[in-house]
């Protein structure tokens, strides 16, 4: 959404009052949803929001594909929020995200625009603790944001059935798809009622909407924008040609010239987020770092110290690429070359939102020169050089001066420590793990990776301020020519070489002019030889019809990933065993000291009511524990819920006596009645005792 600007009440009338042809007071919102929008200074819609909105209010299901940052989350809670108009007692939105950061974002977004309405919402994520979950879910939310994998928990925990959920979003849908979620979504959706509303939003889309078929659509409405321009028009490319072991070299160097500006690097594995972070940190460069398997609390920490502008760079994997929301973004850089282009799209969609400018720096090793040229392929952009730019620099591929690269290495080594080298170990050990499971590139884009690193690349002009007159002078020497030869350097008139050299000279000289203007005609003759030898490839523009179509490239880097189980159960048939060594193969069992029959695949698995077999870890007995602490009872689904105030109730001092016992029975059982009476002579026998020895005390 676009903010519009604040001003005098006067001037905000004038405003809405231009805006009433193509603002959100035509969009049928109501009070409290519109005034929440316009509160927050949004007054136009943007496109992807101006396409889908009216279409959700109309009780469509949607697929969107907008590039990041053009108001897709506004689109789906808007009508959200005007459908489910006020507080019931019982969840009727669930929103889907991939990862925590995304989640995060959206509970934000939802709780800023629905703030003036009576709308409960809460989040479930991995990794938080589950009995607040528990609590969460009897508050009675109307909207659900969850991870696929701890809400799936969640329903076999709590034996939820959803059947009164109406409005279902997938956000991010196509990383939904392919993360290995597959299981959750089948059971999840299972237990969803099929008339419900659906929608599917994310920055990259493919047409073919058979990618998501077992999402339950209902006659969907593709609505895909910015597919030609995939990236902002404020957003500036620059790709740096180097060498593998140069790259944290160059890193350091450009961070130190980015100074004060926000900047987001991009790593392959966690291990070169943790080497990296020691780097910057020997080089004085503050940082902050993100990784999937860092502790959530620390995740937290490390990005509100980046939102707070108290480091300036922030290292990360891929998992920061779709979800954490870094308002004002100045940079972001590729340290490791993303493997498909839609990764690309996602990473530096975090630069360039809302109106600012902002530049995706990439270093390009030699093995991952194909992937640049498969970007362009998908973005429709020329890859040009430094020597054919002229004065844009946008898209430019160049090199890196060696003195830089030198200068910083230098620097580096000066820092280096054991731990720093064991550290750099380990990641050319990750490195290689991470390679094999690298997709290829295309056969094409290995073959003009080579013409283009076999031609050489000049130097970037972004480096030409740094280098001084050291380029200058070398390049100098390097296209010197000395008109004289060997036997005249050094010579005087009496040596008989140096004579005869400038005798040859005389008399060559005036024929080696001549075959310059001779030499046209062979010239011309070589080119029509080699015009005649190229008719082959000659394609005539009106009646050729193309083997592919126009848009093969940009649909090709758009299409969903498939995960492996699911090539691997396209590929193999389901039968039983028939190999005799599948069939006699046995196990140690260490209880029972004796090899048996390892003959249950679904050990240790449970079936769920859709029939999927899922690990037994997702049911457990943490909910009933729960429930028994809390002194709640068991209510029916889409029956309103005991809250957290009503059963708590008001605090005091002190141990709270007979809470929750009820009426004292009167009848007894027969253990009772003989402890009772047990209890009764024993009393009877210690007073005897007591009077016994008063009298000989007498």
């Amino acid at each position: 959404m676009k903010p519009g600007k604040r001003g005098t009440p006067s001037a905000r009338s004038k405003m809405t009052g231009r805006s009433k042809g193509g603002g959100f007071q035509t969009m049928g919102l109501s009070q409290p949803v519109l005034k929440g929008v316009l509160k927050r200074g949004y007054l136009i819609p943007t496109p992807i929001q101006r396409k889908t909105i009216p279409l959700i209010l109309e009780g469509r299901d949607v697929v969107a594909m907008a590039r990041t940052g053009s108001g897709k989350t506004a689109a789906f809670l808007l009508p959200l929020l005007e459908r489910l108009k006020s507080h019931a007692p019982q969840t009727r939105a669930l929103i889907l995200s991939p990862t925590r950061e995304l989640a995060l974002q959206t509970l934000r977004f939802t709780r800023e625009l629905g703030k003036l309405t009576d709308l409960k919402s809460a989040v479930i994520l991995g990794g938080d603790n589950m009995e607040d979950q528990f609590a969460a879910i009897h508050e009675n939310p109307d909207i659900v944001i969850a991870t696929p994998g701890r809400f799936l928990h969640l329903l076999l925990e709590m034996e939820l059935k959803l059947t009164s959920v109406e409005y279902v979003v997938f956000d991010e849908a196509d990383r939904l798809f392919e993360m290995g979620f597959r299981e959750q979504l089948q059971e999840i959706l299972h237990r969803l009622p099929e008339h419900r509303q659906t929608l599917l939003f994310s920055a990259t889309l493919p047409k073919m909407l058979a990618d998501f078929a077992q999402a339950g659509l209902s006659e969907p409405v593709l609505v895909r924008l910015d597919v030609e321009s995939k990236l902002s028009e404020h957003l500036k490319t620059v790709y740096f040609a180097c060498r593998t072991g140069d790259k944290t070299a160059v890193l350091v160097h450009l961070l130190k010239r980015l100074v004060n500006e926000l900047t987001v690097v991009f790593l392959a594995t966690k291990h070169h987020v943790e080497y990296l972070r020691e780097v910057l940190e020997q080089a004085g460069i503050g940082c902050a770092h993100v990784y999937s398997s860092l502790d959530q609390t620390a995740r937290k920490i490390n990005v509100a110290k980046f939102r707070a502008r108290k480091v300036p760079v922030l290292l990360v994997t891929d998992v920061a690429a779709r979800g954490i929301d870094i308002p004002l973004l100045d940079n972001a850089i590729n340290y490791h070359f993303p493997p498909k282009p839609k990764l690309f799209v996602h990473r530096v969609g975090r630069v360039a939102r809302a109106g600012r400018k902002g530049t995706a720096y990439s270093f390009v090793s030699p093995d991952e020169a194909p992937y640049l040229l498969d970007l362009h392929l998908f973005l429709g952009r020329p890859l040009t050089r430094p020597e054919d730019a002229g004065q844009a620099d946008d898209g430019l591929c160049g090199s890196i001066p060696q003195s830089v690269v030198d200068e910083e290495t230098e620097a580096l080594g000066a820092c280096s420590t054991a731990d720093l080298k064991n550290m750099e170990r380990v990641c050319e050990n990750a490195m290689k793990q991470y390679l094999k499971s690298r997709p290829p590139p295309s056969t094409e884009s290995v073959r003009r990776a080579k013409q283009l690193l076999g031609s050489g690349l000049a130097a970037h002009p972004f480096f030409h301020g740094c280098t001084g007159t050291t380029v200058s002078m070398l390049e100098a020497v390097r296209n010197f020519k000395p008109r004289t030869t060997i036997f005249e350097i050094g010579s005087t008139t009496k040596n008989a070489a140096s004579s005869v050299m400038k005798k040859k000279r005389q008399k060559h000289d005036r024929l080696v002019r001549q075959p310059e203007a001779a030499g046209s005609n062979s010239t011309e003759l070589h080119s029509e030889e080699k015009h005649h030898g190229d008719q082959k490839v000659f394609k005539d523009t009106e009646f050729y019809i193309p083997h592919t179509s126009s848009d093969f490239h940009s649909e090709r880097g758009l299409q969903m990933e498939k995960s492996f189980e699911q090539e691997a159960s396209g590929a193999v048939l389901d039968l039983t065993s028939d190999e005799n060594h599948r069939l006699n193969i046995k196990k140690w069992d260490r209880k029972k000291k004796r090899f048996v029959q390892d003959d249950d695949p679904k050990k240790k698995k449970i079936r769920t009511e859709s029939g999927a077999w899922i690990p037994a870890s997702y049911k457990t007995d943490i909910y009933k524990q729960w429930k028994n602490k809390s002194k709640i009872d068991d209510v029916e689904d889409g029956e309103p819920r005991t809250s957290a105030c009503e059963r708590l109730g008001k605090r005091h001092r002190g141990p709270a006596k007979n809470k929750g016992q009820g009426i004292r029975r009167e009848l007894r059982t027969k253990e009772e009645i003989l402890k009772g009476r047990q209890r009764k002579a024993r009393l009877q026998a210690k007073n005897a005792r007591r009077k016994h020895t008063k009298k000989k005390v007498v």
